[in-house]
Parts: C-alpha cells; structure tokens; sequence
C-alpha cells in the first residue's frame, strides 16, 4: 500500500523554534485568529515561489506570521498598539529561545509594520513577505496584488487544513477589545483606531464590510 505523502502546500517547518512558536501562540490565541496567522504563512510562502524570493529565512517568516498578531491575545499587557506589543513580544520570545538580537529586530520590523501598507514592502524581504501573505490571506481588502499567487486548489487545501471561522469578525473584535483599554493603543491614525471609531458609529468596520465580498469571503 503507497503511503500518502503530506500536502507540501500546508506543511509547516519542522524545526525546534517553529515548533517552539506553534507551542507559544496556540494557547493564547482563539482557533480563528490562530488559524488566520499560519495561513498568513502558507500564502507568504506562495508569494516568495511567485515572486522568486530567497533573500529570507524560513524560520524567522515563520515565526514573524505566526506571532503577527499576538499582541492581541488575552494574556497580553495591552498597553501599547496591537502591532507594537506583538511586536515585542515576539522579539522577545526570540531572544530567549537563542536567536540574534539582529534577526529577532528583523522580526520586530516585520510584525510591527504589516498593517503598514508602503512601508512594509520597502524594509526587505522579510517585512515585505508578512504583509503580502497576510493581505492575501484577507482576500483583497487590504491589498489583493498577490492573490493570483495562489491558485484555487492551493487556497482549498489551506482553508481544509486551516478553516476561517468568520476570521475577520474575530480578529476585528479582538483588535478592537485591546484598543479599547487604553488611548495609547489606539493613536490616530493606526488601524486599531480606525477600528474602534467604525464599529462606534456603525456597528462593524469597513473591512467587515468588504471581506463579504473577498475571494475568501469572512
């Protein structure tokens, strides 16, 4: 009997620091945002085939997808932006788990900036890498340059092995939760302040609104 072989599209590094980082973020993160983090790595990894980029380390896109959002997760101090506290934290967890102060800054810039449309795309591969796979990862709304990257039984795999679970609503709630604590989580102009504002006056935010539409759909 032939054994099948797992799908290459939806494998996962096997390395200790990958593993250390599914075993950090998992916990700490509901399924749907967790989920939207190591899709946001799949399709990163899809963007650098199409684009023939290898000016980047697997490991540290790894970690730099998976953590990207990590600074939204209930355990967190929740006094800083989203982007800056994961940011941190992440940096951090590097650090201590023996990577250089250098490739963890590299990961600091990486989380810190991937709602940063036009700034990310100029701090190098890495930074760059996190910003597309978690724009295609949204479907369009927040960028659809690489979409055709991933073809639509690339996209069914991931999304068999990932599922959504109305990840834009959940990860727009928790964004919203931790920018509410504090005004120095939410400074104007930033996405978490965007946040909080739209659902005031409306109930839900534009990005809610489009994601509807996306090729993914919520």
């Amino acid at each position: 009997m032939t054994e099948l072989l797992p799908d290459p599209v939806v494998a996962l590094p096997a390395t200790p620091l990958a593993d250390a980082v599914l075993e950090a973020v998992r916990p700490v993160e509901s399924q749907s945002v967790f989920n939207h983090s190591v899709r946001s790595y799949l399709f990163a990894r899809l963007v650098a085939d199409r684009l023939a980029e290898s000016g980047y380390d697997d490991d540290l896109l790894f970690a730099a997808c998976v953590m990207h959002d990590i600074g939204v997760a209930p355990d967190g101090p929740h006094v800083e932006r989203f982007e800056v506290e994961g940011a941190d934290r992440a940096a951090g967890f590097l650090v201590d788990h023996g990577i250089s102060s250098a490739d963890a800054d590299q990961v600091w810039q990486a989380i810190a900036l991937h709602t940063t449309a036009g700034i990310a795309e100029r701090r190098g591969p890495l930074c760059a890498l996190v910003r597309a796979g978690v724009a295609v990862d949204f479907g369009g709304p927040v960028g659809a340059e690489y979409l055709d990257a991933v073809t639509d039984s690339q996209g069914a795999a991931i999304h068999a092995a990932y599922p959504r679970l109305e990840m834009v609503r959940s990860l727009t709630d928790a964004i919203v939760a931790q920018a509410a604590k504090s005004p120095k989580n939410a400074p104007v102009p930033s996405v978490p302040a965007d946040f909080l504002r739209e659902r005031a006056a409306d109930g839900e935010t534009r990005l809610e609104r489009a994601a509807r539409t996306s090729r993914w759909g919520n």
